[in-house]
């Protein structure tokens, strides 16, 4: 495993015929729903952003942030192979922004156990109040122990002995580092050097920016004030407000204040208020000069009558209802409420 204290990662520069063609950058989200809950199809957390160039259809570098479920089929539906992903990155450990890592793997070991390793990129170990410890490390090195303990992988093996025999972990460069208040540089590869904040929501939780020449963007994860609960200024993250300062892209998860404790949902206050609302994610877009603003992980999801077993107050919501929260913020860019393979691209396409 390896320990980042700075920038690290693979450093291999773009092509000169490559760096001569006009820069673009891809963000598409993999998946929107929110929390653990399942709704209509929808993929698990996850956002995919892309930066090449025309002639290689903004493509050269592919970064993958949260794998939710069904990540493996929505990055299918866009003709990414998972053998072509250069690193992924966890914002936290939560089942539903990680479970997808496993399917992502094991189709690399079948397929792609010559290499390259994957990066995955994510916090260190991180001890909660009550004692626990979240990490990520522990979870990405045992990703393929059911399948070694179940004989699959043994039996693979002898189908095709050019597998690794240690299963989908062997194909894995862990790259850990210890999120802080200031951003700092966490992986780079050639013009794209991506880096890290450390946020609220549960401990080990960390935000990404992805800069390149054609673009930023902002990958807030769940992060909330550091605040729990009222009396505060906002929801939000400071950290993600200080990352996201003249962000192209904003790409947060978001919780609709219909979901708030005096609107008789019945949702638990404690994860109602370590979610980012509709209003104050636009109120910080404003703040930061973020040009478009990507809702994502929406709770709940557009047309559910309930999230969970919690009922919608006045009923099922849709893209009006998120966009006039936003608004109620202040924000006059550019709102993307999230459906998985929603894209964006930067220089916009004429």
């Amino acid at each position: 495993m390896l320990k980042i204290c700075a920038i690290a990662g693979a450093g291999m520069a773009l092509s000169l015929s490559a760096a001569a063609a006009e820069p673009c950058m891809k963000v598409t989200l993999t998946g929107t729903q929110g929390g653990p809950p399942l709704f209509n199809g929808q993929a698990g957390a996850g956002t995919l952003v892309q930066y090449g160039d025309e002639t290689n259809g903004c493509g050269a570098v592919k970064l993958q942030f949260d794998t939710g479920r069904g990540t493996n089929m929505r990055l299918s539906q866009m003709k990414v192979p998972v053998g072509k992903l250069d690193a992924i990155f966890f914002t936290h450990m939560h089942s539903d922004h990680t479970e997808g890592l496993h399917d992502i793997l094991q189709l690399r070991w079948h397929f792609n156990s010559g290499g390259p390793k994957v990066d995955v990129v994510c916090s260190d170990d991180a001890k909660s109040p009550l004692g626990h410890t979240l990490s990520c490390s522990r979870y990405v090195t045992h990703i393929g122990d059911s399948l070694i303990e179940s004989g699959e992988i043994a039996q693979r093996l002898a189908e095709n002995k050019k597998r690794l025999p240690g299963g989908p972990a062997d194909l894995v460069n862990i790259m850990t580092f210890s999120p802080g208040g200031d951003p700092m540089g966490v992986w780079q590869k050639g013009d794209v050097t991506v880096s890290a904040i450390g946020s609220k929501h549960i401990p080990g939780h960390a935000s990404y920016r992805v800069d390149t020449p054609a673009g930023s963007v902002v990958v807030g994860g769940d992060a909330g004030n550091d605040k729990p609960a009222p009396p505060r200024p906002s929801s939000t993250s400071e950290q993600v407000e200080k990352l996201a300062q003249g962000a192209d892209v904003l790409v947060h998860s978001t919780i609709h204040p219909v979901m708030g404790p005096d609107k008789e949902s019945g949702f638990p206050p404690p994860i109602y208020f370590r979610q980012s609302n509709a209003s104050d994610l636009g109120a910080l877009s404003k703040r930061a000069g973020v040009k478009n603003l990507m809702l994502t992980h929406l709770i709940p999801p557009m047309g559910a009558a309930r999230q969970g077993p919690f009922p919608i107050p006045g009923g099922a919501l849709d893209e009006a209802s998120y966009k006039d929260a936003v608004a109620g913020g202040g924000y006059e860019g550019n709102t993307i409420v999230g459906t998985d393979l929603a894209t964006i691209t930067l220089p916009a396409k004429n």
